[in-house]
């Protein structure tokens, strides 16, 4: 058993060595096609990083009334924390920080600092700053704190406004993004793995081609029809493995090169830094795509075209 086991991988390597031109040409064509699938998972952590940081950014505020007591707000931020769809900690802002803050954004604002002195009292009310743990959440939230002033009597609600619905665009288009994103990648991985398959697939079907005499006086001598297959499945999966190397050599330089331009444009990310620290999961993940593209594409080379 073991001894056919060596006997197919070595026709697998021999093959592979015997059909140089045909055999680099299914390697260039699936580098192009690994490097395309591993720029797509670099383009999708670019994006994915993106959005976190806007997301980061969205939340909604709930302004209370200035004469709601401290005690009241707490407890309504506790009841928030609570809730499954709340990215803890909600932030509380009371009335002497929100004035403070105030103070800060105009002190160039003369005028507008005049005017709140003549006030004589502070006008503002203690706010909450909310973030949602996705942004298609922050609906349930808002219908939450709405049922909350609700409940209370006429005119003794301490919620004096809730601004999601002034942000109720940008959360929706930003959802939109991220589904949107996520789909169009899976889509572009699937398309990309179809492709490389098929191509590799009429190459091999030209290596059979090629061996077909030899094929054929191996069925004479009483070869079994999986020994026939083997070393074709042994190519299909070295011209995988060869070209998942290359695209990972590939990578170096390029990411190395683009390291500081994506850490400058697109929210600190270093995509050299992404390579060199997650390098075992992107070679697992390229090494494994090459092989498996690889291998289906012999599979079916070999059982459309190889008349055994």
């Amino acid at each position: 058993m073991w001894i056919k086991i060596k006997r197919v991988i070595r026709s697998g390597f021999f093959n592979f060595w015997r059909n140089g031109f045909v055999s680099l040409s299914s390697i260039l064509v699936m580098v192009v096609t690994l490097f395309v699938i591993g720029s797509t998972i670099f383009l999708g952590v670019i994006l994915q990083s993106t959005l976190e940081q806007i997301k980061d950014k969205v939340d909604i505020n709930v302004y209370f009334v200035t004469t709601a007591n401290e005690s009241d707000i707490l407890a309504m931020k506790k009841s928030l924390e609570s809730l499954p769809e709340v990215q803890p900690p909600v932030v509380y802002v009371s009335r002497e920080d929100a004035l403070a803050q105030f103070k800060k954004r105009h002190e160039n604002d003369q005028f507008t600092l005049q005017a709140l002195d003549e006030l004589g009292d502070n006008p503002l009310g203690a706010t909450l700053n909310i973030k949602a743990k996705d942004p298609s959440q922050y609906q349930t939230i808002a219908e939450y704190l709405n049922s909350q002033g609700a409940d209370a009597a006429p005119g003794t609600s301490i919620i004096d406004k809730v601004n999601y619905y002034q942000n109720k665009e940008a959360i929706d288009r930003l959802t939109k993004i991220i589904n949107s994103a996520d789909r169009l990648g899976f889509a572009l991985t699937l398309i990309l793995v179809i492709i490389s398959i098929l191509i590799t697939f009429n190459t091999l079907r030209l290596v059979i081609y090629m061996s077909r005499d030899e094929i054929s006086v191996m069925k004479l001598v009483g070869a079994s029809n999986g020994y026939i297959r083997g070393p074709f499945f042994v190519a299909g999966a070295i011209y995988g493995f060869i070209s998942a190397i290359l695209t990972l050599l590939l990578f170096y330089p390029i990411t190395l090169w683009l390291g500081k331009t994506t850490a400058n444009f697109f929210v600190g990310l270093n995509v050299f830094h992404y390579y060199t620290e997650n390098f075992g999961q992107i070679f697992l993940l390229i090494v494994g795509s090459g092989i498996a593209i690889g291998s289906i594409s012999s599979y079916l080379a070999v059982r459309k075209y190889l008349k055994i």
